[in-house]
């Protein structure tokens, strides 16, 4: 009666607006009191998170991401993408997909790309004659476009939290992610001929100008995949690595960062994300723990299988219940407390792990832009001073079409297991 009483205050709580941490460890102490066990549990899980290698990624890389989109490095890799993009019909609206999507990847919020290059991109393409509406659809959608492509963060997290390689998962979602931009590139295409849009030339003295601007930042993705995936370093290590050389790129060689006067406050700001994600992930950890030894999944799946029998019938309903939670849940919360729920259910069902973390991911991409709550909706609608009604509206093509690329996504398992299987040989 006690615990009952506890878990129900705890949800009121929530209700009125206290922080997600807070809740969850409060559910996860009373379960726990509840079962008769000490809630210093609670404290064990945190002791187990902390003791995992591949957590020092997180901070690390959000560190890189964070110096990149604050320094000059956003105008010099539109200038060179338009320079080598600008001759395709549509190329402008191509070039904020790519260059957003290379900074989620980095930082791992779509809500700091939004704002970062939302300014930059926004009037840019209003006066290459782009719709309102349009340009507004695709920036918004672009905020979360990177979160397949390594190194991400929620990549990184759900490995973890699911207990796989994170190297697998980091192969798996290249082409998955690579699908979703050619099927928006496809539709800006088509936007821009319908408009009879400019195109640009192709100059090579423009683009040998614009790769030499660009030449320091270039190389990265490259440096960390071909490390990664040969062996010469793990992901971690991957993380430092790019962290001490974006300093030194941004700071010393084009000197966007001044040391002292914003290499810290880009620290600080990078750290209290960092922050927010480990406190929601111990608290969280507590909790599932005790879901799991209290086989919930188990009885999930139990009621689950009396309706659901076939493996393609459940990834329907598993799709639409990620695109609720990508809508109501930022994807880190929706991951720590998710995950461990439904991955057992997933692996009864013969879904591969890795496949599943892709499926998962790509839904709560396309999550945080679904109507009526999806986070990039909200953010956009600030930063671009539009209601939120209009970016309901300008949102709702790329919805539909990142909605088929998600059903491909999710039933075509080679995609997702493919450069997993060439890379490493082998079944992931």
């Amino acid at each position: 009666m006690i615990t009952t009483l506890l878990i129900l205050g705890c949800l009121l709580l929530a209700l009125a607006g206290a922080p997600l941490f807070a809740v969850l460890a409060g559910i996860a102490m009373a379960a726990f009191i509840g079962a008769g066990i000490e809630p210093v549990a609670v404290i064990v899980e945190l002791n187990r998170m902390a003791s995992q290698p591949t957590l020092l990624a997180i901070p690390l890389f959000t560190f890189a991401g964070y110096l990149l989109a604050d320094s000059g490095a956003p105008k010099r890799l539109v200038r060179l993408s338009h320079a080598l993009f600008g001759w395709m019909p549509g190329g402008l609206a191509i070039v904020a997909l790519l260059v957003c999507s290379f900074f989620t990847a980095f930082t791992g919020a779509s809500g700091v790309t939004i704002v970062a290059l939302g300014g930059l991109l926004f009037p840019v393409l209003a006066r290459d004659g782009y719709p309102e509406r349009f340009s507004l659809g695709l920036l918004t959608s672009s905020g979360s476009l990177g979160l397949l492509f390594p190194p991400s963060l929620p990549i990184i997290l759900y490995a973890m939290i699911a207990s796989i390689s994170v190297d697998h998962l980091f192969a798996a979602g290249i082409l998955p992610g690579v699908l979703m931009i050619l099927a928006l590139s496809a539709y800006a295409g088509r936007i821009a001929v319908k408009h009879r849009l400019p195109t640009q030339p192709f100059r090579w003295r423009e683009a040998l100008s614009a790769l030499r601007a660009a030449a320091w930042e270039l190389p990265l993705p490259v440096v960390i995949l071909a490390g990664i995936y040969s062996g010469f370093f793990t992901a971690t290590e991957a993380a430092t690595i790019t962290a001490v050389y974006l300093i030194i790129v941004e700071v010393f060689i084009h000197r966007d960062i001044h040391p002292l006067r914003d290499l810290p406050a880009i620290a600080r700001e990078s750290m209290v994300l960092v922050g927010g994600i480990l406190v929601i992930l111990g608290s969280a950890l507590g909790l599932t723990n005790f879901l799991i030894d209290a086989e919930v999944p188990s009885a999930i799946f139990d009621s689950i299988r009396g309706t659901i029998s076939s493996k393609w019938t459940f990834l329907i309903a598993l799709n639409i219940f990620l695109l609720i939670v990508g809508a109501l849940m930022d994807i880190f919360s929706a991951i720590i407390v998710v995950v461990p729920l439904i991955l057992p259910i997933a692996l009864e069902f013969g879904i591969d792990p890795v496949h599943l973390g892709i499926i998962f991911l790509a839904n709560l991409e396309i999550g945080y832009m679904t109507p009526p709550v999806g986070l990039n909706l909200f953010i956009s609608s600030f930063r671009f001073r539009k209601p939120v009604l209009t970016l309901y509206r300008s949102a709702l093509p790329f919805i539909a079409i990142l909605l088929v690329a998600l059903m491909i996504i999710t039933y075509w398992e080679g995609l997702s297991l493919g450069l997993v299987r060439l890379i490493y040989g082998a079944q992931p």
